[in-house]
């Protein structure tokens, strides 16, 4: 995807690491040798998938290398430009900035490439199992049309209700329901977790609903969603966002760093770059916070206490 499509402003209070105030140190003074009182500072984002990335990371790199980790949750683009000037050292999950990479990665070089993170990530429409059952053709858009009635609700008057993600998420959705001719109202859920909290109950009720969706998702374990299939995606069939009429494309979720901090080659910033993991380890520990309501501390002493042959592995040697 050539733009973050998704997610993602505040999931509420499921387990968010504490934020810490950033200091004025520059990223030439974070990232010191393993017993060091160096400081590391990673960015930690709304949606609870990415929290967990920097909580085990962070459990990690001071239990493992004796660093001190600070964390700052904000959005997106304001992570990119505070990596940009040294007030936070990595992002650990990003989902596409082609802007803000044309900016700091190719421009200005302040920014650079950490790897990846081992995670796939796909948005796309959903509705539920059990309205598939009953509906096998609503898994083509081109069907869409025809139960649009079957989602209308006083929100949406005469047209079906199309249920959006958190507004701070860039997505394609209302470019799609023009562009696709649909019959949909695009209807805003509020925050990641109203959203959640909404599909949740009508789900329990087995009501029918067509959503704005992703992978990974901790909730894809709890409530069984099938994707609606859109246009194929090709290649810049989303690089005019008035005129997308495409589907969503895979993603392989990236890491990037502060260019000072990386160009420092410590254990902090080699850890980092070795850090990578599957989407079911991070929908496993992702489920501890949302689900069994965990912290995120404690989610991820239970996944690095169970998982030492994975996390070894991304020990500087």
């Amino acid at each position: 995807m050539n733009k973050r499509i998704i997610r993602r402003s505040a999931i509420a209070a499921t387990g968010v690491l504490s934020l810490v105030a950033l200091s004025a140190c520059s990223a030439a003074e974070t990232g010191g040798s393993k017993g060091g009182d160096k400081t590391v500072r990673l960015h930690t984002p709304s949606w609870v998938g990415a929290e967990v990335n920097t909580a085990v990371a962070k459990e990690l790199l001071e239990s493992e290398l004796g660093y001190k980790v600070e964390t700052k949750q904000m959005d997106e683009t304001p992570a990119w430009d505070a990596m940009s000037q040294g007030k936070i050292d990595a992002i650990l999950e990003d989902w596409g900035h082609p802007e803000e990479v044309k900016r700091y990665v190719d421009g200005n070089k302040t920014v650079v490439a950490a790897g990846d993170l081992g995670v796939v990530g796909h948005i796309g429409w959903f509705v539920p199992k059990y309205v598939v059952d009953e509906n096998p053709d609503i898994t083509d858009y081109k069907n869409l049309n025809k139960y649009a009635d079957l989602f209308k609700t006083p929100e949406s008057g005469d047209k079906g209700q199309f249920i959006k993600g958190d507004p701070s998420y860039v997505s394609n959705d209302n470019a799609l329901i023009k562009n696709l001719k649909l019959n949909y109202q695009p209807i805003e859920a509020g925050a990641e977790a109203t959203h959640l909290a909404q599909l949740e109950q009508l789900y329990k009720a087995k009501k029918p609903f067509l959503t704005y969706w992703w992978t990974p998702q901790w909730m894809n374990a709890t409530i069984d969603l099938v994707e609606v299939k859109l246009p194929e995606y090709k290649e810049g069939c989303d690089a005019d966002e008035n005129k997308v009429a495409c589907a969503y494309p895979e993603v392989p979720l990236k890491k990037w760093m502060n260019a000072d901090f990386a160009k420092e080659d410590s254990d902090a910033a080699k850890f980092l770059k070795n850090f990578n993991w599957s989407t079911e380890d991070q929908n496993l520990v992702a489920k501890y916070v949302a689900q069994d309501k965990m912290s995120s501390e404690d989610a991820a002493k239970k996944w690095i206490a169970d998982n030492e042959d994975k996390w070894k592995a991304w020990l500087p040697k």
